[in-house]
């Protein structure tokens, strides 16, 4: 059985999909036991949610060569079981999704590690998403040892 590793973010649209999305295929190329999911922090999603995964998401993959069928799923808010179900989690930028922690999930606040990935209103996709793919690979790296 594979072991799970599950990418938080504020809607599940942007950062999170293309860290589990980027994720996946690098264990996959590596022939690690793991897998990625991800989840949403925020109880109602935005507007900004047009389709099931972010333009910019899409398109850092397609320039990387990945594709994957998940990108056709909408996003998904987290519940507890999500958590209990991981055997790592990570949200994507600590100052946003800690005090998300503490509001929903309690319990987990301090069991999770933090990344430092802006949002579209502090970075852009070409910083944002490469900054998600060299903490990517240094978690494949951690695991793979």
């Amino acid at each position: 059985m594979s072991k799970t590793v599950l990418f938080l973010c504020t809607g599940n649209y942007y950062r999170s999909r293309f860290a589990e999305i980027l994720f996946n295929h690098q264990a996959e190329q590596r022939k690690l036991n793991w897998r990625a999911d991800s989840r949403g922090l925020a109880r109602v999603f935005g507007p900004w949610n047009v389709g099931p995964i972010s333009k910019y998401a899409v398109e850092a993959l397609n320039a990387r060569g990945i594709s994957c069928p998940s990108t056709t799923r909408n996003a998904m808010h987290c519940f507890e079981e999500d958590l209990q179900n991981a055997d790592r989690v990570i949200a994507l930028k600590e100052a946003e999704h800690r005090p998300m922690m503490v509001e929903h999930f309690p319990a987990w606040e301090k069991r999770i590690e933090y990344w430092h990935v802006h949002d579209l209103d502090a970075a852009t996709p070409e910083v944002a998403l490469a900054e998600i793919e060299r903490n990517v690979a240094e978690l494949i790296e951690r695991i793979a040892r």
